[in-house]
């Protein structure tokens, strides 16, 4: 029986506790209302009491509910402040860290997938895990042939207890709702349940990570390691030195926080376009800013773990693209047939074309300016705008839907944007989006700068 599920009752017990825990804090907050406080005052101090018990018990499992962890991290600049600020170290936590496997259990499972005498593939490896997240741990060692590498090893029974968690999550996901104010947790749940066995397959990782690293081989901006070796269960990829995300959020400096937003953002639209593939955990733990290639030069991004993909063959869609660039242009007709083509707005419903505008411009302000800095203040803003029942954007918002093919890309996307204001960085993403996004800029434009320099010799017909 390996760690990592452990006794399946006990993990289940503690899943279950969350909305009995729930339940106990709104009798409590009910009987403080009655002693005289305010709602608001009493609203505030359930938030802060749920998340508390949350984050405890979400860090103290492996599987679903840590990946759910980490996920639910990158909606911290949501939160109100006066929850986001007491957990914003315990989510930073759980984004990069959970209680390894002993010693034996890794020495086994190596010895399964490399065979007995794996030790003779190392120069050196270290025992005690660098990283340690939902499904697997990191050991920093020095490959056979010299190359410091990044040995990750999966939790025995990681995908059961992915399953599990998640199961016993999407059953209390409505009681988790007031954490993130504007997203609808249960369809996060499902996706992440649908992405187990992917993400549980090194070899597909291995495959999605050789195409980066290849890729972006010579990139001055984006740094990705190469894969060394690839077993069931064992991936050993190139070793990545250089400052973790959330130490940037932390204390970098204002270049520093800047240079990675725009880095981030570069490496969100252009992933897609360049392998067809969307990195599509976008948490702080997978990044890295990493010291300039030449002196004079700038930080680089270093991107981690390809485990969770999505494969767009013709890059992110250009109804994206399309539906941005009209919406700034103010064309509320067209975005909204555009929009109800994708499947955004169901055929048996009816928006008014110039409400759903209303709707998405302020969204997408970061795309109108030259440059944006994002913040925790602008994401509250958003999030409370969409949340507050009251609002007309709420009422709008329950009308759309989400077709499937856009989850994931909706969740990278306000993830990516929950990193960037973190980072409180000031993007020009305008500037992203004109280079990488396919239907941002006309079609004539596109066209005009791939046929500008086989035409320049050819003279003019008129």
């Amino acid at each position: 029986m390996s760690d990592l599920p452990r006794k399946a009752v006990t993990r289940t017990a503690k899943l279950a506790a969350l909305p009995l825990g729930f339940a106990g804090r709104a009798t409590w907050g009910l009987g403080k209302r009655i002693g005289g406080k305010s709602a608001e005052v009493v609203g505030r101090e359930l938030q802060q009491r749920t998340a508390d018990q949350l984050f405890k018990v979400l860090g103290e499992l492996k599987g679903g509910a840590m990946k759910f962890g980490q996920a639910l991290s990158v909606f911290e600049s949501a939160l109100p402040e006066e929850v986001a600020g007491p957990y914003r170290a315990a989510l930073t936590k759980l984004q990069e860290a959970a209680p390894p496997m002993p010693t034996s259990t890794v020495h086994k499972v190596l010895a399964e997938r490399l065979g007995e005498e794996w030790r003779e593939l190392f120069l050196e490896f270290e025992e005690k895990p660098a990283a340690a997240a939902s499904i697997g741990q990191v050991h920093r060692a020095v490959w056979h042939d010299g190359r410091k590498v990044a040995v990750k090893v999966q939790y025995p029974g990681a995908g059961e207890a992915l399953l599990s968690d998640l199961s016993q999550l999407s059953r209390f996901a409505r009681l988790l709702g007031p954490l993130i104010p504007g997203m609808d947790v249960k369809p996060l749940i499902t996706e992440l349940r649908d992405r187990v066995s992917e993400e549980l397959d090194y070899e597909l990782e291995a495959g999605a990570q050789r195409e980066h690293a290849e890729e972006f081989a010579d990139d001055p901006d984006v740094v990705v390691p190469d894969v060394v070796h690839q077993g069931d269960q064992v991936l050993v990829t190139e070793w990545m030195d250089g400052t973790p995300m959330a130490e940037v959020i932390a204390e970098g400096t204002e270049e520093q926080r800047d240079r990675a937003g725009q880095l981030l953002a570069r490496f969100l639209f252009s992933g897609p376009a360049r392998t067809g593939l969307l990195h599509a955990d976008p948490h702080p733990g997978n990044f890295r800013l990493l010291p300039p290639a030449v002196d004079g030069g700038e930080h680089r991004l270093g991107v981690l773990d390809f485990g969770t993909v999505d494969r767009l063959p013709g890059g992110l869609p250009e109804t994206i693209g399309e539906s941005l660039r009209l919406t700034l242009e103010g064309d509320a007709e067209t975005v909204y047939e555009l929009l109800r083509t994708e499947g955004f707005v169901k055929e048996s419903i009816d928006l008014d074309p110039d409400a759903v505008l209303e709707y998405l411009v302020p969204i997408i302000e970061p795309a109108e300016a030259e440059q944006f800095t994002f913040t925790r203040s602008w994401m509250r803003t958003q999030a409370a705008r969409i949340a507050d029942p009251r609002s007309p954007a709420h009422q709008l918002g329950k009308q759309l839907n989400l077709p499937p093919s856009y989850l994931l890309i909706h969740r990278v996307t306000l993830s990516t944007i929950g990193v960037l204001c973190q980072l409180n960085a000031t993007v020009r993403l305008r500037e992203e989006l004109e280079e990488w996004l396919p239907g941002f800029l006309p079609e004539e434009e596109f066209v005009y700068e791939e046929e500008q320099e086989p035409e320049a010799g050819a003279g003019t017909s008129a």
